[in-house]
């Protein structure tokens, strides 16, 4: 017969292994019920995969070299996007599918999917260009999204989820490049960028009443980068005579006078939208720092993309030339980030993320 010490021991493994099992339970557990993502090729995880006209492609290789079974999925970079890496640490999903994937499941749905597309922005003439889904319109596939996420779970639990989603939101970069600086058709009406600034900003500003119309509470909106220091605009202005590659000091000037704009204009949208936490996403700051301080995280280049090299091309292809260790390069092609520089980032703009689960 066992003895009072034997099943008092007993009882105690049985209840050590059950809070293990809950502690292990309570780390994976959802941190948000969903996370929704709106912009450009920055969290552009394939739409652009299923818009026939669409400039901008990346379903090929060297795309998604670093991303399980090496798939191209549509993804400019070669591994996880900003989005994915956010919504792994919230416990969400690995990976944000677009919405325009066909035969998404009802659990994709109901966790949450991308409505960004690459080359997409603000201001309605920057699709001129690219043949991008519009910030504009993204909102409308958002609407198709909802009545399909209502048909799996109703409506009451449909807008439970909307209201506590993290709802990412990244764009702007495109609409300076492309109507101010590369194709200036946007200086003749804004000869100021001062001006063009305030014209993005109040685009912006409709757009995020428009998705807290819709029931989007909890909202992260994105900054501009460095943008003088993509490779692709230092390529550009090598191209017109400067000796070197180098930062274009007035480019990085005016992202940081947009920002200063938008860490303003973000508190008065909240304070007049009841219910909602809006946060300003940094990007600038950290993406300076890994200019100015490379080897710090691990970079051995910073000017040039990994793959592509410096060309004027912003796009890779089966035929351009890659590096062989993509993690000391902060750039993957000539304007978008490396998975290291998402994942820099990512590290260090959660904590401000963070402030929308406790909304």
């Amino acid at each position: 017969m066992a003895t009072s010490k034997t099943i008092a021991f007993i009882l105690f493994l049985i209840t050590l292994v059950a809070s293990s099992n809950a502690a292990k339970k309570a780390i994976t557990q959802p941190l948000a019920p969903a996370i929704l993502i709106f912009g450009d090729s920055s969290v552009d995880t394939g739409n652009n995969n299923y818009v026939t006209d669409a400039n901008f492609k990346s379903n090929h290789i060297p795309y998604g070299v670093d991303l399980p079974g090496k798939a191209a999925s549509g993804r400019f970079s070669n591994g996880k996007l900003y989005c994915d890496i956010i919504a792994s640490k919230l416990h969400i999903k690995e990976l944000v599918p677009p919405f325009l994937q066909p035969n998404l499941s009802d659990s994709e749905i109901v966790t949450g999917v991308n409505f960004a597309s690459a080359g997409s922005g603000f201001d309605e003439q920057t699709m001129l260009l690219s043949k991008a889904i519009p910030l504009a319109d993204q909102p409308t596939m958002f609407k198709s999204y909802i009545t399909r996420l209502k048909g799996i779970v109703g409506e009451k639990k449909a807008m439970e989820i909307i209201n506590g989603a993290i709802v990412i939101v990244s764009a702007g970069t495109n609409d300076f490049i492309l109507n101010y600086y590369d194709f200036p058709t946007r200086v003749e009406e804004y000869p100021k960028v001062s001006d063009y600034q305030n014209f993005v900003l109040g685009k912006l500003e409709k757009f995020v009443k428009e998705l807290y119309n819709l029931g989007c509470r909890k909202m992260s909106v994105g900054g501009l980068s460095p943008m003088g220091c993509l490779p692709i605009q230092v390529t550009t202005k090598l191209s017109k005579g400067i000796p070197k590659r180098r930062c274009i000091k007035s480019q990085n000037k005016d992202a940081v006078l947009y920002n200063k704009k938008l860490q303003k204009l973000l508190p008065a949208i909240e304070a007049s939208l009841p219910g909602s936490k809006i946060v300003y996403a940094n990007v600038y700051d950290p993406m300076n720092d890994m200019i100015k301080h490379p080897a710090k995280y691990g970079f051995k280049e910073t000017k040039i993309g990994c793959c592509g090299g410096a060309g004027l091309s912003d796009m890779c292809n089966s035929q351009t030339k890659l590096c062989s260790n993509h993690s000391e390069y902060m750039f993957f092609d000539s304007i978008h980030p490396s998975l290291a520089t998402y994942t820099h980032i990512a590290n260090s703009s959660y904590s401000t993320l963070f402030k929308l689960l406790d909304a």
